[in-house]
């Protein structure tokens, strides 16, 4: 546990000693998911995380939240797995079946609770894991005159993922009772290491290499700006969007993520003049069996290719669901042995291969909009009015060139991009965004229209 004494709001008074026991004690390699997560913490230096701030309910007790806490740990492995560093090998993870998770109780004093509980929060995801010996999970009670008020919960990322995350706060909030049956890190390391994990690795690391034979090598070309490396972020808010994505998905009976990705596509090609578009997919892989609900780290990354070119927007989307499709099928690898595949093409294409786009939809929502009412054309129109634009860097932002992020914030959709500004200035960030709402609204109100990218391929950006 950090030395929470050091935190730069409130005042830490108390360290409650909260047991556990759980079944599924042993060793096992790391889960594909953990491995490329771990791989993620070795080159950035930094114990990523996922962490959530929440007001307490009322009347909520310390030891209503060590009682939560116990019930927690004590049933998700993912809680109370430590990993084994080796010198000259991957790490392993280790489960154990009981030990004492720490419970930080800090009181916020004059201070105002929830600026408090959020400088703990932002404190613990930064402040670096002790992979061998330190619990993944950071809980603190926050308390203003003797009352519980916020929780702040950090979890190291091999252990969790946000819908993993989501996973637990619905056992949590389900009471925490009756038998886990969703597959646990141990059984998910034995699964991948069968016959029949193996084969799907093979198959996922064929495909990839099927992709890195026909795409572009140098895709964004040579940088366009002078300068050091500098990420920047954009925030585009799209009320339009999210209208238009609804309206395609409930006329088309389809989900409406195909409906972004191909609009996704059809702004970047339209903008930077390369087709095929091709991305690294984040793909959370709960749709596989025993998987949904499981409490772990799933997430992998899968390369998504489309032509946008020469077609309608309407045909777009088609191509957009059949290519996620194969995107997610063949989600599921050994990171390790991704990287082999990539450095072995790139030896015999005798070029570097350029994979730092990536597209990542993260919302929470339903995606299903089959029976709702379908938006009007004149709704769609009119919400166009009411999109916003801004420039809010995070500290933790994707060092990539081209990072996309999809949020779900209330009425709207909300595109989250960083990039390289040594390819991309905030005239490009925003001149993008737009190019992708506008070809969101085309599939709605023009499904016919074509997407206006003519050039299958090119090399380097063409403005």
């Amino acid at each position: 546990m950090p030395d929470e004494d050091r935190l730069p709001q409130g005042e830490v008074v108390d360290r409650v000693a909260v047991t556990f026991e759980g079944d599924g004690e042993g060793e096992a390699d790391l889960t594909w998911g953990q491995i490329g997560l771990w791989q993620s913490i070795e080159a950035s230096g930094m114990s990523k995380t996922v962490f959530h701030v929440a007001e307490a309910e009322p009347g909520t007790t310390l030891d209503d939240l060590a009682a939560t806490l116990r019930s927690m740990v004590s049933r998700h492995q993912a809680l109370r797995t430590t990993l084994v560093l080796r010198e000259d090998a991957p790490p392993r993870q280790r489960c154990h079946t009981s030990g004492e998770v720490t419970l930080a109780v800090v009181d916020a004093g004059a201070d105002d609770p929830a600026l408090v509980a959020e400088a703990v929060s932002e404190r613990w995801q930064h402040e670096r894991f002790d992979y061998g010996t330190e619990w993944p999970i950071r809980v603190a009670a926050i308390r203003k005159e003797g009352v519980l008020t916020h929780v702040v919960t950090v979890i190291l990322h091999t252990s969790i993922d946000a819908y993993g995350h989501s996973a637990l706060a619905a056992d949590t909030k389900a009471g925490g009772t009756g038998p886990v049956t969703a597959l646990q890190p141990l059984e998910q390391a034995a699964r991948q290491a069968s016959p029949a994990g193996q084969r799907q690795n093979a198959a996922s690391l064929k495909y990839l290499e099927r992709v890195l034979r026909t795409i572009d090598a140098s895709r964004f070309g040579e940088p366009r700006f002078g300068g050091e490396r500098w990420i920047d972020m954009v925030h585009y808010r799209s009320p339009a969007t999210l209208l238009a994505i609804r309206a395609v998905a409930a006329r088309e009976k389809i989900d409406d993520s195909p409906v972004l990705l191909a609009s996704f596509a059809v702004g970047l090609a339209r903008f930077t003049g390369v087709n095929p578009v091709m991305a690294m997919l984040m793909v959370g892989n709960r749709f596989r069996p025993g998987l949904a609900d499981s409490v772990s780290a799933l997430i992998q990354l899968s390369p998504y290719m489309i032509d946008v070119a020469d077609t309608t927007m309407g045909d777009a989307v088609s191509r957009a669901a059949a290519s996620a499709i194969n995107a997610y099928k063949n989600a599921y690898y050994n990171p390790y042995e991704q990287d082999e595949v990539i450095e072995r093409v790139e030896r015999e294409r005798g070029e570097e291969l350029d994979l730092s786009c990536f597209y990542n939809d993260r919302r929470q929502q339903e995606r299903g909009h089959v029976g709702e009412a379908i938006p009007s054309d004149e709704e769609i129109r009119a919400a166009l009015a009411h999109s916003h634009l801004s420039w809010e860097p995070e500290i933790s932002m994707p060092r990539r060139k081209i990072y996309f992020n999809v949020d779900d914030p209330p009425g709207a959709i909300e595109f989250v991009m960083s990039v390289d500004r040594r390819y991309f200035d905030r005239t490009d960030m925003a001149t993008i965004m737009r190019d992708i709402e506008a070809a969101a609204v085309r599939a709605a109100l023009e499904p016919d229209a074509p997407t206006g990218v003519t050039r299958r391929v090119a090399t380097g950006a063409a403005h």
